[in-house]
Parts: structure tokens; C-alpha cells; sequence
């Protein structure tokens, strides 16, 4: 299975900032692995989730994320990139001007797909994460679980092959929650994307095969 994530000899930090927060680090994440990371707070787990999605270069060392090298990538190609992923944000990032529905497609509105598509992908997408009933609600009309839930239909909106997590769940009620993984465990699945979530806690309950990756120390370690 050829890896959709190498990287080797990583250092990462912040402009002005003497101190690097991921330093030397080498591992490769394999096409349809579902990965977790975790580690303490202030880490660097988010810091090496933005690295993966571009919005942070290496300071030194490989970072290759589907064949692109990330110290090198070109914003056309950076964005070209972004269009094979779904990332879902802690905090969610809805449009708070438009519907649940339309913020699910906000992926399919950027590409350009027709009404058709859009509205039935809408309808598959909402009856995945259960909020058929709110399609036209406001994401300000929904609780946070269901905000975020929004937020993860939208991440599979265009059946990725990388999707991106930070705390998917962090604060969410159970229920939300097992919605939330039930739905990346049938995208690993199913759509065979490459899961990758930064999270404070493995899920209890957790039906498919993992990978537990920890940063300690400035290291990102496997854990067996």
C-alpha cells in the first residue's frame, strides 16, 4: 500500500519563536489507515495537523503529502491538494449566513457542481449525521454537537481521500460524538480515505483497526 503521508527528520515551530515544537520526527501514514494522535495540551498536535494541510511549512526536514513536498508546494498546487481533503475543525467553521444544507456543500459550491449534485449530496449527507429535519435551520439554531456534525458532513462532502480532524469531538455530548465516529470509521471504510484525528482521547468504542501515534518530548512515537 503506498504511503499518503511520509515524513522524515520533521522540524516545526513559529516565526519568532526560538523553540521548535516538533523536532527531527520521521513516521509514514499508509493510504486507508485511520490514525490517532495524541499528547498532552500544547503538544504540537495541532501544530503538525496544520503542517498537513499546508497552512504551516517545515522549518527543516520531509514532509510529503500525497507526492506533494510541502517545503516546495506551490499555493496553485497547495489548493489543488485541498480539494482531495476534508478537514474538520474544533471550533467548526460554519457560515452562520446560510443554511445547514448549503454549508454542507460548500466544497461542491467551490468546485462548481451543479444544484443537482449539490442538493443530492445535501440530503445524503444530512441523513448520515441524522439532521434531515434541520436542512434549513441556521447553524446558530443548532447545538454545538450538531453544529459539528454540520462540520463533518461537510468534510465528506467531496468523498476525500485525506480527511483532517482536530477534536472532533472535544466537546461534544455522547451522542454526537458516536455519530461523529461512526461516520469517519465508515469513511476509512467505505470511501477508503486516510483518517487522520488529533484528539486528547481515543473513543471507547471503536470498531475498525487503528493506529495510535503519541508526541512526547517533541517526538511523534507509535505506540504498539
Amino acid at each position: 500500500m503506498s504511503n499518503i503521508i511520509s515524513v522524515s527528520n520533521l522540524t516545526l515551530g513559529y516565526t519568532g519563536s526560538e523553540s521548535d515544537i516538533i523536532k527531527n520526527t520521521s513516521f509514514k501514514i499508509k493510504k486507508g489507515d485511520f490514525v490517532f494522535i495524541t499528547g498532552p495540551s500544547g503538544s504540537g498536535k495541532s501544530t503538525l495537523l496544520k503542517s498537513m494541510y499546508g497552512q504551516l511549512k517545515p522549518k527543516s526536514g520531509d514532509l510529503i503529502i500525497g507526492a506533494q513536498d510541502m517545503n516546495k508546494v506551490s499555493t496553485q498546487k497547495l489548493q489543488e491538494l485541498r480539494t482531495h481533503f476534508g478537514i474538520i475543525f474544533q471550533d467548526y467553521k460554519l457560515i452562520n449566513e446560510w443554511s445547514v444544507a448549503k454549508n454542507v456543500v460548500l466544497p461542491l459550491i467551490i468546485a462548481g457542481y451543479s444544484l443537482d449534485v449539490q442538493e443530492t449530496q445535501a440530503k445524503r449527507l444530512l441523513k448520515h449525521v441524522k439532521l434531515t429535519e434541520h436542512a434549513d435551520k441556521m447553524p446558530l439554531e443548532l447545538s454545538g454537537g450538531e453544529q459539528q456534525r454540520v462540520g463533518v458532513a461537510r468534510a465528506l462532502a467531496k468523498n476525500p481521500t485525506l480527511i483532517l480532524a482536530d477534536e472532533p469531538t472535544g466537546n461534544l455530548d455522547e451522542y454526537s460524538s458516536n455519530v461523529i465516529w461512526d461516520l469517519m470509521e465508515n469513511a476509512c471504510q467505505q470511501l477508503e480515505a486516510t483518517v487522520v484525528v488529533v484528539t486528547h482521547k481515543i473513543p471507547n468504542i471503536f470498531s475498525i483497526p487503528y493506529r495510535h501515534f503519541i508526541i512526547e518530548n517533541r517526538g511523534v512515537y507509535e505506540v504498539h
